[in-house]
C-alpha cells in the first residue's frame, strides 16, 4: 500500500500487524507505520506532523539496518533523511518512498 501511495490505508493495515506482532518485530512495523503517516501528513499539508513522523520512523527503523524482512532499511533511512531535508527547506512535495 505504501508502494501504491495509499498511505492512510497502509497505516491502518500496518497498525493491525504491529499490535499483533512479536515484541522483536514491533519497532520495525511501527517504524513503517510512521513512514506511511509521514507521507500522509505531507499530503495533507501538515508540516509539523510530517516532521515528527519522519523522526519517529528513523528512530524506530535504524536498529534494523541494513535490511530486515525484505526491506532495504539502509536505503529507506536515506529516503527519510532526504524527505526531512525537503520538509526543513519548506516543501511537502516528497518523493514517494521506495520499499
Amino acid at each position: 500500500m505504501i508502494r501504491a501511495g495509499e498511505f492512510f490505508a497502509a497505516h491502518e493495515e500496518l497498525e493491525d500487524a504491529w499490535r499483533a506482532a512479536e515484541p522483536a518485530e514491533r519497532d520495525f512495523l511501527q517504524g513503517l507505520v510512521h513512514v506511511a503517516v509521514a507521507w500522509y501528513q505531507a499530503g495533507r499539508g501538515n508540516r509539523v506532523g510530517c516532521e515528527r513522523q519522519l523522526e519517529k520512523a528513523r528512530r524506530r527503523l535504524a536498529p534494523y539496518a541494513p535490511a530486515h524482512r525484505g526491506v532495504d532499511i539502509a536505503a529507506l533511512l536515506v529516503q527519510l533523511e532526504t524527505a526531512a531535508k525537503t520538509v526543513e527547506a519548506g516543501s511537502l512535495e516528497l518523493t514517494p518512498p521506495v520499499l
